[in-house]
């Protein structure tokens, strides 16, 4: 079947790779996009192309054989079939969360180079006696008393969701930038305790992280914590906490996003010259280890996004450690510095230092993904 990628971005190359080595069979003619505005003009060797100009360029018949994948973010996605729909492309189908996760698992097992938490098994100890040789799993899985604390971060800013959402207990919401105004709307705020909650207009979400790092983690039975946001988390099963358990997982992220021709050109988006030379300057001065590796993380096209995160409490810990003092020496080296701007441009560097720290580390951390729920 000839078939039409829609979109250009990280989850469109995404898809693109995992179609072809998934189902080699199907013919992907090209990219599509409504403009090239922020859009290359290829991505992995293929064109992309804007619609008018495909519209214009096939027969209404064709039109209808011709199979379009919406892989763009799930927001988006309805006012784009709506617009395919006006164009006549009606074989059209979207990647939601749910399906990009799907194929992503598929891709990944079979690439064998982000491991799925849906690879792992998900039986106890005494019924696998691969897994009994794993201390974690010495004891039965009890998902009653499975420590497990997992931060959604919110703020009074938020834009209602269309999405009924159900939390399990173990997602609680956190409200970040409590410190800027006097409006409630969580129990829990990164306001109390030792906090930089008045850093919220650079940090985002990442003062909720640093609030759990310095007022939860402490002295805490939890096994797991995580961070993640009112509109994008893990949505996971039980059968995935006994993945968790049974196989001593250290760490869950999110599967990265790809982006051409790397990394570092990517950040070119987000980030001004000027701040990537303080994040640079900072990682030499506090992190040298890691200074020396960055280089290679960042000519790689994969990136951990969205700051959302699942990891055993100890691992949690050790990465806060490493990652605040980078941040607080950016800050000081930022121009203008960071107690006088309001951009969000830690909030995207995060992104990247985490991508640093857990490929740096891949190996003496058995780390496991899992798709990002969107939610609308």
């Amino acid at each position: 079947m000839k078939t039409i990628i829609y979109g250009a971005q990280g989850y469109a190359l995404g898809t693109y790779e995992a179609m072809k080595t998934l189902y080699p069979e199907r013919e992907i003619l090209f990219f599509m996009v409504s403009s090239f505005e922020g859009n290359p003009v290829a991505l992995a060797g293929v064109p992309v192309k804007e619609l008018a100009d495909v519209s214009a360029s096939f027969s209404d018949e064709e039109k209808k054989e011709i199979e379009v994948i919406i892989a763009t973010p799930e927001n988006v996605q309805q006012e784009i079939e709506e617009t395919l729909d006006g164009c006549g492309f009606s074989n059209h189908s979207r990647l939601t969360g749910k399906r990009w996760g799907e194929l992503m698992d598929a891709f990944h097992a079979k690439s064998g180079e982000f491991k799925p938490l849906a690879s792992y098994k998900a039986v106890n100890a005494e019924n696998d006696n691969e897994i009994q040789e794993n201390a974690a799993a010495e004891q039965s899985f009890d998902k009653d008393n499975f420590g497990l604390n997992i931060f959604f971060a919110r703020s009074h800013k938020d834009k209602e969701l269309k999405t009924k959402i159900i939390r399990p207990d173990y997602m609680h919401p956190i409200q970040v930038g409590a410190a800027n105004t006097d409006e409630r709307i969580a129990e829990i705020t990164d306001a109390t305790g030792d906090n930089i909650s008045a850093k919220n207009g650079n940090y985002c979400e990442i003062t909720g992280l640093y609030w759990i790092w310095k007022n939860s983690l402490r002295d805490s039975e939890s096994e797991y914590f995580g961070l993640a946001q009112y509109r994008r988390s893990f949505e996971l099963t039980e059968d995935d906490l006994r993945r968790l358990f049974c196989n001593d997982i250290d760490v869950l992220l999110p599967y990265p996003l790809m982006y051409e021709p790397d990394i570092n050109k990517h950040h070119e988006r987000y980030l001004k010259d000027a701040d990537w030379t303080a994040l640079l300057t900072a990682l030499k001065e506090v992190s040298p280890e890691y200074a020396e590796a960055f280089p290679g993380v960042l000519g790689q096209q994969c990136m951990y996004n969205y700051n959302v995160i699942l990891a055993k409490a100890q691992v949690l810990k050790d990465y806060c450690e490493w990652l605040f003092p980078v941040l607080s020496r950016v800050e000081e080296l930022s121009v203008p510095k960071g107690s006088e701007r309001a951009d969000r441009y830690i909030g995207y560097m995060v992104e990247i230092l985490e991508t640093l720290y857990f490929m740096k580390n891949a190996d003496r951390l058995k780390i496991a993904h899992k798709a990002c729920r969107m939610y609308v």
